[in-house]
C-alpha cells in the first residue's frame, strides 16, 4: 500500500428497526430465534457471555471492524452509539490480546448500549461483571491491545462466521448470540411466537405423560423404515 489508510472509516447513518418491533422478541430464547430462521443465525459457539447471569439482551447491530489486537474502532463505535445499539466487533478471531474490558463496558453502558459482542477476547472479567452490561467474547486474557487502527464502523462485517449488516437485530442469552437480518425480522417475529407455543405443548405432553420419545420417533421405531439386527 503506497499511502497510509485513514485511521477510521465511519458510516453513521443506517436504518435501525423500530424499538416496538424489537420489543416483540424481547425475552425470546436464542434457540427459538434460530429455529425461526431454519436453524441458522448463531455466531461461533466459542463466543459466550463473560457473565452467564447477565447475558440476555436484544438490540440493533452497530458493527465495527478492528483487525487483530486493536480496539480503536470499538472505542469509536461506543462514542457514536445510540440508545439500544449492540456493539458487534469483528476482531479476526484473534485470541492473544483482549479488545474489551471493564472501562469500555462502562462507557458503553453509559451510552445506552445493550451489549458488546466481539469475535475476539475480553479482559477484566470481574469488572465487567460489576458493570452489569452483557459482554460476549471468545474468552478472557489479561493481555492488552493497541489503539492505533485502522478500523471501520457502520459497515458490513463477518464475525463469528456470520455476515452482519449494521441495523440487523442481535439477540443473546446464556447459549450464545443470534443475528436476525433486518429483511427477515417480521417473519422471525411471527414464527417465534408459533415456535414458543408448539414447544410448550410438546414439553407439557412429555412431562405429563412421562414420555421418553416424541410420538413421531415412537411411530418411526415401529415402522418398516427401521431395520433391527438383533
Amino acid at each position: 500500500m503506497l499511502e497510509d489508510p485513514p485511521l477510521l472509516v465511519i458510516r453513521k447513518s443506517f436504518h435501525r428497526p423500530p424499538a416496538a418491533k424489537l420489543a416483540q422478541l424481547r425475552g425470546a430464547q436464542t434457540s427459538h430465534v434460530a429455529d425461526a430462521m431454519d436453524g441458522r443465525g448463531a455466531l461461533d459457539p466459542t463466543i459466550k457471555p463473560v457473565d452467564p447471569q447477565q447475558s440476555q439482551f436484544i438490540g440493533t447491530a452497530l458493527t465495527c471492524e478492528t483487525g487483530p489486537s486493536d480496539n480503536l474502532a470499538i472505542l469509536a463505535a461506543v462514542a457514536l452509539a445510540q440508545e439500544g445499539d449492540v456493539i458487534v466487533a469483528a476482531s479476526d478471531g484473534f485470541t492473544s490480546t483482549a479488545v474489551v474490558g471493564d472501562i469500555v463496558s462502562q462507557m458503553a453502558k453509559n451510552a445506552g448500549v445493550q451489549a458488546i459482542v466481539i469475535d475476539g477476547m475480553a479482559r477484566d472479567s470481574k469488572g465487567i461483571v460489576e458493570v452489569g452490561l452483557p459482554v460476549f467474547s471468545r474468552g478472557i486474557t489479561p493481555n492488552s491491545c493497541v489503539k492505533t487502527g485502522p478500523g471501520r464502523v457502520g459497515f458490513p462485517i463477518v464475525a463469528g462466521g456470520v455476515a452482519i449488516e449494521p441495523g440487523d437485530v442481535v439477540i443473546g442469552d446464556q447459549d450464545g448470540v443470534v443475528i436476525v437480518p433486518q429483511r427477515m425480522l417480521d417473519g422471525v417475529i411471527a414464527r417465534v411466537q408459533a415456535i414458543r407455543e408448539a414447544e410448550a405443548k410438546v414439553i407439557a405432553n412429555i412431562t405429563e405423560n412421562r414420555l421418553s420419545a416424541t410420538p413421531r420417533i415412537a411411530e418411526l421405531l415401529k415402522s418398516d423404515r427401521v431395520k433391527y439386527v438383533d
